[in-house]
């Protein structure tokens, strides 16, 4: 299987691109290869679907931040939503009918295009929320989740009809599925409004589910969650939203990701970020400590003299990239505990060192300093 092209290169804009641009740049291609412009042409439906593909992305302000991020990988099953998901077509007139004038022939530029028949259009995208913990961001995970969707009604299969009965071609539209008016000199084809664009009628309705060939059910839907996902980011499960009227196209899942909080560390983008208590005599004296990972514990050590505030860089330690196959790192900060409660004889000791520590260190007192300053 080939690689899929960059997405600007098959719109032929610039990355930097405006919205305008990019959208004249995607009209001018849909002209070019539209089916009706190029009947029973294969290559010139390939390139009509690229095209729509690439402009489903760039031309969508979110979608487009994150390609420009993460690239195709935004996109692949189960990392993102949006990046196409054409099944045919007419998926493609119905997503963009601002720019084909709410047909599938652009009017009736071409000749005929407004005699295409679409079809019902497919169920509704359902959108869920999914809480992950870090851990589960870290190693990628299956999580099976409950929800409440249109399935397809099993008394008419689907159909709407009340079984043993069917559908019957639509007067209206004489079962083309759209109707055409006049408008000075152009034609305007827009969706039967008895039909809706389906072309056929139902004369006796299904009583299940009362002819619209679904009904709703609770099921469970298994949903792959690729390593490193980030907060906001959408996971697309195509075909598993709510079924479509009549036998058409199930919709799409969205699910959002949401990181729950962790008592340990903190997130920024691939890295971690966690904060370690050490005594006094740790930082002045260094020691080796093992430190709390998402993957077990590693050794680091801490050197001599070593400052409140420090951060340290555990190479590796983080969560995996969405973009490649590195990892983050993971940062420590240490920060110097401060005892609440000492002993008499804990307090003579920490006198005679400071005592010990202004006779030989030489350093002036925090008050001498800002003195000096003012001066």
């Amino acid at each position: 299987m080939s690689p899929k092209r960059d997405y600007y290169e098959v719109l032929g804009v610039p990355k930097d691109a405006a919205a305008g641009d990019i959208k004249k740049a995607y009209r001018k291609l849909a002209l070019k290869y539209h089916p009706d412009q190029n009947p029973d042409n294969a290559k010139a439906e390939a390139k009509f679907k690229e095209a729509a593909e690439a402009y489903d992305v760039v031309g969508d302000q979110e979608k487009r931040r994150r390609y420009d991020q993460f690239g195709h990988q935004a996109f692949d099953q189960g990392a993102g939503a949006g990046a196409g998901g054409f099944t045919n077509v007419d998926d493609i007139f119905s997503a963009f009918g601002d720019i084909f004038g709410g047909s599938g022939g652009f009017g009736n530029m071409f000749g005929g295009g407004g005699q295409r028949r679409r079809g019902p259009q497919r169920g509704r995208d359902l959108r869920i929320v999914l809480d992950l913990t870090l851990e589960e961001i870290d190693e990628g995970v299956a999580k099976t989740v409950a929800l409440k969707r249109m399935d397809g009604c099993q008394p008419c299969s689907g159909s709407g009809a009340r079984p043993g009965t069917g559908k019957t071609s639509c007067s209206k539209c004489n079962g083309n599925g759209q109707v055409t008016r006049s408008a000075g000199f152009f034609q305007m084809a827009t969706p039967c409004p008895v039909c809706r664009g389906a072309g056929e009628v139902i004369e006796s309705p299904c009583q299940a589910c009362s002819g619209s060939g679904s009904v709703q059910e609770r099921t469970e839907v298994e949903i792959q969650v690729p390593a490193g996902v980030e907060e906001g980011v959408q996971l697309r499960i195509t075909g598993e939203g709510d079924a479509g009227p009549q036998r058409s196209p199930r919709g799409d899942l969205y699910c959002v990701i949401r990181e729950k909080e962790h008592r340990v560390f903190q997130r920024s983008g691939p890295d971690v970020l966690t904060e370690v208590p050490f005594d006094f005599a740790q930082l002045a004296l260094g020691d080796k400590i093992e430190i709390p990972t998402l993957r077990g514990k590693v050794e680091m050590t801490v050197p001599d003299g070593t400052q409140s505030g420090k951060v340290f860089r555990l190479r590796g330690q983080g969560l995996p990239r969405m973009d490649s196959r590195a990892r983050g790192d993971q940062l420590v900060r240490v920060f110097c505990e401060v005892p609440t409660k000492i002993t008499g004889r804990q307090r003579e000791l920490l006198e005679e060192f400071q005592e010990i520590d202004r006779e030989t260190s030489g350093r002036k007192s925090f008050f001498d300093r800002v003195t000096e300053y003012f001066k």
